[in-house]
């Protein structure tokens, strides 16, 4: 197979386009902050930024000018407050105001299973008690062929990029988690081009040894990225814990456009890569974030 390793710089520069729809996934943790510091290194404009629970890595995004739409299902700084670049794009005053387009998780999910089977919708038992429906038009309603039902569908979600973080992963792209999941395995299957971020890079044969905790395999993968502390202030199960006093800081930094602005050209276009965001942190932070081991029992897969 095809060594896909390549750098976030080469990943990114090989696979976003202007114009085109990216899904950086992650729920609670494997949340890509490295990629998209990249694409806004890069400078990516008119973007469709499609994620289920957008929150500091697509605010920081739609700061830096490189989101035309944001299609999501929830929105916030988890546990903190409001995406405040977000709102600032949204309210009827914006100079420059973002489309949205609001589902519920289940919905925008559904999406996603949707374009990864090749179907053209989804349906699903849902919206009926709620507004989201009389605000988006792409959700429909339908009789069941069946029963008669009326029931709700969702159009089917390809996005152009799709950029998943994970524990392990080999040079062909087979992609390990574990702990909590998000939509990791329908994005990448529905995406026409997909971007694995490793915390560790592993021989094949230890990807082999645990097969059930693939969920990405590597044919479907174009380049595979080595960034250890990539998903920071994220956090990553077993490697290293969330920041939540960083998600509290960015409450204060991002109500003020300014404050904004200095921290993406301090933290993003101030450095290089993700190494050198690193040296930036403090010492005592990355040493308080380092996950304590916690080790699960292995299986035999013998014949």
């Amino acid at each position: 197979m095809a060594d896909k390793l390549r750098s976030m710089k080469e990943a990114i520069a090989d696979t976003v386009k202007d114009g085109e729809s990216v899904v950086i996934d992650g729920f609670t943790h494997l949340i890509c902050f490295a990629a998209g510091h990249e694409i806004i290194r890069q400078r990516r404009q008119d973007l469709t930024l499609v994620r289920l629970t957008p929150d500091l890595v697509y605010d920081q995004m739609i700061a830096a000018g490189c989101a035309k739409k944001l299609v999501f299902s929830w929105a916030g700084n988890p546990g903190v407050g409001s995406l405040h670049a977000m709102r600032r794009r949204t309210e009827s005053s914006a100079k420059d105001r973002l489309a949205i387009e609001e589902y519920s998780h289940f919905g925008l999910l559904s999406r996603f299973l949707a374009g990864a089977a090749g179907l053209p919708f989804w349906p699903l038992k849902n919206y009926n008690g709620c507004d989201i429906a009389k605000t988006n038009e792409a959700i429909k309603f339908i009789a069941c062929p069946y029963t008669g039902e009326t029931i709700a569908t969702v159009p089917a979600l390809r996005p152009d990029v799709a950029v998943i973080h994970c524990q392990r992963a080999d040079r062909e792209g087979n992609a390990q988690v574990w702990g909590l999941y998000g939509s990791q395995k329908e994005s990448a299957f529905a995406a026409k081009k997909v971007i694995v971020v490793a915390e560790e890079i592993v021989d094949t044969q230890v990807i082999r040894r645990d097969p059930n905790r693939t969920i990405v395999p590597g044919i479907i993968v174009r380049h595979v990225v080595h960034e250890p502390f990539g998903a920071h202030p994220s956090y990553v199960q077993g490697y290293y814990d969330r920041d939540n006093d960083f998600y509290v800081a960015w409450e204060d930094i991002s109500r003020d456009e300014a404050k904004y602005q200095a921290y993406l050209e301090e933290f993003v276009y101030g450095v290089k890569g993700r190494a050198e965001y690193k040296q930036k942190m403090d010492a005592g932070v990355l040493a308080k974030l380092k996950a304590k081991p916690r080790m699960s029992e292995g299986v035999d897969y013998g014949y």
